[in-house]
């Protein structure tokens, strides 16, 4: 028998049950005594029939009703399910009553209607309130009624504000399942309520949540989520939440996941704890760090070991991953995702594959038989789906970080850099190590046994135009990874915590996607704080201290910009691995800066540009005048000439509140009047 005839026969034991309880208040109501009718009735309807619970039983035992409370639930389901029932309470207007309850039931005691007392207490009915206590309404709520007929329903509030997180459809990872018995345990201790409450901290990246369902599911519970914001304020509507979620967890067989963000306020914190207070229901309490006075058992939630990740790749690309030669090391290396995310992006890159594959064709049965079995068609050999893989690895932290950082659309390549033989040499070095990482840290074994140090760090110090943001840009293009620039001003507040806490929400929403971060503007946050004056000072070097931290850290490659280097304390330049002076360019770097400014398919007459090297300014300026003077060129429809460009240079000159100095335009005009 499957599943669903299963199911079909349990409902249909459940709605005889049912009517065997219910045809007993009815005999009980037309007779107007409950004495000896009930007594008679007991072993008939009270005994179970089979080896099992009902909903009816279930809800007894958990709430701990009474036969007294059992029988009031029970009036007020009958007047919902069986219209005889509003004809035998016509003395009181057709109504279920305690009055009548008192009256027809046996074991009545009064309080069953209190506050406290479990039916009022866990919502399992209704009281209107417009009338005296006896006579006043109850109802059953709708959510209660269907789970009395085993009819799946949640309750309409709860399922405004909560969310159901489905546990993961793959099997955990060993260090995963250790810190999934760990959770189970604590929520299967049934000794004290109080108790079943975890704290979940760490990296977040959606795997606690994926780690609290599979410690649910184990439980035979289901995890839903409950956003902080929704939780209320005020005493009496937070003790109300409490009670609904408290029996919704007993009626759905629930469990609380309650995730304060890093970004919660204090006063978000400690409302949320308050009302975990309340509960005394399996419940998870889910944030970045530790929080204070949450006392509760905690578990750190890290993401997986290298070792885990390579192995949860390879599951979930199946045959397909032989084809990536040995890439998936480098994209463990460069990508620290949690097991959610890697299923995430091999999801992303297999549909990708297989759709430029569609969009393709396929050339012959053999190759749509490839495609059926991995994904992704012939038309994309192993470099091919590498280079989606490792895309959509990269997306995987756009969302995050577009709120926090301007992402750049890396077009420069290593012929637009023009720069003194050094400097080159020392970029290429922090390309070199970005790529190698994995096998120096990992394979060689230099990582050691700590991550301290092993982040690459540089600082870009050099006046305004003179290349840094393009050096950037080099880099990324070549490592293929994105670029997020972050404004510093921007980030440091003058309130105590919340520059850490800004630069801290930047470097975990990259981290998994491995971006290229870069830093405008050090000055503001950096400088010569050694010697602390007074409590700002100290605070300042806080600041400087946890971003180098966080550098030093990070599993990517994070870029500090200055235009004054002189401005940072020595103390804090060592700890930060590359340094790249950009100069300001000599006449020869001027002239090959001109050189390589205009695209191919742009129209130019003759130039000279030995005399445009004359122009002291650094490439940002070169790049403006040569733009500006494509515009004045397009509106005399003629080739880019030397009269477009001087008269482009003047007008950046006063721009940038330059003096035109007679020596940099010395015979442009006879220049002008060659060409």
């Amino acid at each position: 028998m499957n599943a669903t005839n299963l199911h079909t026969d349990a409902r249909r034991m459940n709605e005889e049950y049912l009517r065997r309880h219910l045809n007993r208040l009815r005999r009980l109501l037309e007779a107007g005594d409950a004495k000896s009718e009930q007594r008679a009735d007991t072993t008939e309807t009270d005994a179970n029939p089979v080896d099992t619970r009902f909903p009816l039983d279930v809800i007894v035992a958990e709430f701990g009703l009474s036969n007294f409370e059992r029988d009031i639930l029970l009036m007020c389901a009958g007047l919902e399910l069986n219209a005889d029932f509003a004809t035998l309470c016509s003395a009181t207007g057709g109504r279920a009553t305690f009055g009548l309850a008192l009256d027809v039931l046996e074991g009545a005691h009064w309080s069953a209607i209190l506050p406290n007392a479990p039916l009022r207490r866990w919502r399992l009915i209704e009281v209107s309130e417009r009338d005296v206590l006896a006579r006043q309404p109850l109802r059953i709520p709708e959510r209660v009624l269907h789970f009395l007929l085993d009819l799946p329903a949640q309750d309409a509030l709860l399922a405004s504000v909560t969310e159901a997180i489905p546990a993961p459809g793959f099997a955990l990872t060993p260090s995963r399942d250790v810190l999934c018995e760990r959770i189970a345990a604590i929520w299967n201790d049934d000794n004290d309520g109080a108790a079943l409450a975890v704290q979940l901290y760490g990296e977040v990246d959606g795997d606690q949540r994926s780690l609290g369902a599979s410690a649910a599911a184990r439980c035979g519970l289901q995890l839903r989520s409950l956003a902080a914001h929704a939780i209320p304020t005020a005493s009496d509507e937070q003790e109300g939440l409490a009670r609904l979620w408290e029996r919704e967890a007993v009626l759905g067989q629930l469990a609380l996941y309650l995730e304060l963000p890093i970004s919660a306020e204090r006063e978000t914190v400690a409302n949320a704890l308050q009302f975990l207070r309340r509960l005394r229901v399996p419940r998870a309490l889910a944030a970045p760090d530790v929080i204070p006075g949450a006392q509760m058992p905690r578990i750190h939630v890290q993401k997986p070991e290298p070792g885990e990740q390579r192995a949860l790749w390879r599951a979930y690309l199946g045959d397909y991953a032989a084809s990536l030669n040995g890439r998936l090391d480098t994209i463990t290396s460069q990508f620290h995702l949690g097991v959610d995310h890697i299923q995430l992006a091999c999801q992303l890159a297999l549909s990708e594959a297989s759709l430029i594959s569609n969009e393709a064709g396929l050339a012959s049965s053999e190759a749509r038989s490839i495609a059926d079995e991995d994904g992704a068609g012939a038309a994309n050999s192993g470099a091919d789906f590498g280079r989606i893989l490792w895309q959509a690895c990269c997306s995987l932290a756009r969302p995050a970080m577009e709120d926090l950082a301007s992402r750049i659309d890396a077009y420069a390549t290593w012929d637009d850099l023009v720069l003194p033989p050094l400097q080159t040499q020392v970029l290429r070095d922090v390309a070199m190590q970005v790529k190698h990482r994995a096998r120096v840290y990992e394979e060689w074994g230099f990582g050691g046994r700590s991550n301290r140090g092993l982040g690459i760090s540089a600082l870009f110090s050099g006046a305004s135009g003179t290349g840094k943001t393009m050096a950037a840009e080099v880099l990324a293009r070549e490592l293929d990874l994105d670029l997020y620039r972050i404004d510093l001003s921007s980030v440091v507040s003058k309130y105590i915590g919340e520059t850490e806490k800004n630069l801290r929400r930047v470097f975990d929403a990259a981290e998994g996607g491995g971006a290229i971060l870069l830093f405008d503007e050090a000055d503001a946050l950096f400088g010569k704080r050694s010697e602390v004056k007074d409590s700002h000072d100290r605070h300042a070097n806080i600041e400087v201290s946890y971003l180098l931290q966080r550098m030093e850290n990070y599993r990517g490659l994070a870029i500090l910009t200055t235009n004054m280097k002189t401005a940072l304390d020595p103390a804090f330049l060592r700890r930060i691995r590359f340094i790249v002076q950009f100069p300001f360019p000599d006449a020869v770097h001027r002239e090959e800066i001109w050189r390589r400014i205009f695209p191919r398919q742009a129209p130019l007459a003759e130039l000279n540009y030995g005399q445009l090297a004359r122009l002291n300014v650094a490439g940002g300026n070169i790049k403006n005048i040569a733009m500006s003077a494509a515009f004045i060129a397009a509106d005399n429809d003629e080739a880019l000439n030397m009269r477009h460009l001087m008269q482009a240079a003047k007008n950046e000159y006063v721009k940038i509140d330059k003096t035109i100095s007679q020596a940099e335009f010395r015979d442009w005009d006879r220049v002008e009047a060659r060409v």
